[in-house]
């Protein structure tokens, strides 16, 4: 019962954060003088367009971009009505993209689930990776075991993802036969699912997958690594082994349980940084997943298109972190609900 009451207060308090997430975005991404509109209407005045100053004013005033910056808010997030009456993002209308002249839904429909897909294979790929590499590194610590490790570990953190995948799109084509760009066969894009469209997608997840999860797999074994040793050197670790317990069952019970916390804490880090620096990566690789459409964004001010990206990374963040805070309740039972007893 405690647990489902913890669970109710976590979640909203992640609503209550992104309610606040959604104003900073929307406050940070108005700071530029000017928008996508404005600077539209001074090149169509400049060249004497009438007609295309005459639609940008119609879409200025369609959207509510005529008006004071709080009640554009209230109007994007659906908090009150527009022109067009209650047409937010709680109502499910996520605007409208100037740069791509089409609804914000349409563009991010199909991106939305790959960027998904893609970032959750590459968490996976970071805790199998990372769990039996930086426990071995820790049970073997200063031995060759370790140290190979270790340099496997810096090297990954050392080498920018966008090389790492430049080199991953020559090799593991000439080599393994894996195929170059995309997120899945050209032909089968805009097409129903089926078993040969995921076979597809499994295939052309391999390299995003190794090239954005390197990095955070290198930093979580370290990390994991240096928690690990630091439990090792505890006494109950020695009391352990004076009476006479397997070490791998010794590691599995004691110092792995122990370190495992920040292990687990880092799942709310691990999803935005990698949607971060999977924007680049995206673009080298020609994923169709949101990174390229951010970046286009924020480039264009396409400020409708560009807040809705930032609050679907926002999300991301709270429901991570959320999902670790829950598992860190149930894992150690040292931690408390909210100041309350387990």
């Amino acid at each position: 019962m405690m647990f489902i009451r913890y669970a109710v207060y976590r979640f909203f308090t992640m609503l209550l954060t992104l309610w606040v997430v959604s104003m900073m975005v929307f406050i940070i991404i108005n700071l530029p003088p000017g928008d996508y509109l404005s600077n539209q209407i001074a090149e169509l005045r400049a060249t004497g367009q009438a007609e295309g100053v005459a639609k940008a004013e119609f879409l200025r005033a369609e959207y509510a971009l005529d008006r004071a910056l709080w009640e554009q808010y209230m109007i994007w997030a659906g908090f009150m009505p527009g022109p067009n009456g209650f047409a937010g993002l709680l109502q499910g209308d996520f605007g409208w993209s100037f740069e791509f002249d089409r609804p914000v839904g349409e563009i991010v429909g199909d991106a939305l689930w790959l960027t998904v897909l893609v970032n959750l294979s590459a968490v996976l790929f970071v805790y199998v990776v990372a769990l039996p590499l930086g426990v071995l590194a820790a049970a073997k610590s200063e031995t060759w075991v370790d140290y190979t490790a270790g340099f496997v570990g810096y090297l990954g953190l050392a080498t920018p993802n966008f090389l790492l995948a430049l080199i991953l799109f020559y090799y593991g084509n000439k080599y393994f036969n894996l195929p170059i760009g995309g997120l899945m066969d050209p032909a089968l894009e805009g097409e129903p699912m089926s078993w040969v469209k995921v076979k597809s997608i499994l295939l052309h997840m391999i390299v995003p997958t190794f090239v954005i999860g390197t990095s955070g797999a290198a930093a979580m074994m370290q990390r994991l690594r240096a928690n690990m040793l630091d439990e090792l050197s505890k006494p109950y670790v020695e009391t352990a082994r004076a009476k006479g317990m397997a070490p791998a069952r010794m590691l599995a019970k004691y110092p792995l349980r122990m370190a495992f916390n920040p292990f687990v804490a880092d799942i709310g880090n691990l999803l935005p940084s990698m949607i971060s620096g999977s924007v680049l990566v995206s673009v080298v690789l020609g994923l169709q997943t949101i990174g390229p459409s951010l970046l286009t964004a924020l480039k264009s001010q396409d400020q409708f298109l560009a807040a809705f990206i930032l609050m679907f990374v926002a999300l991301l963040t709270l429901i991570g972190t959320m999902i670790s805070d829950m598992l860190l309740v149930l894992l150690d039972p040292r931690i408390r609900y909210g100041g309350r007893e387990t």
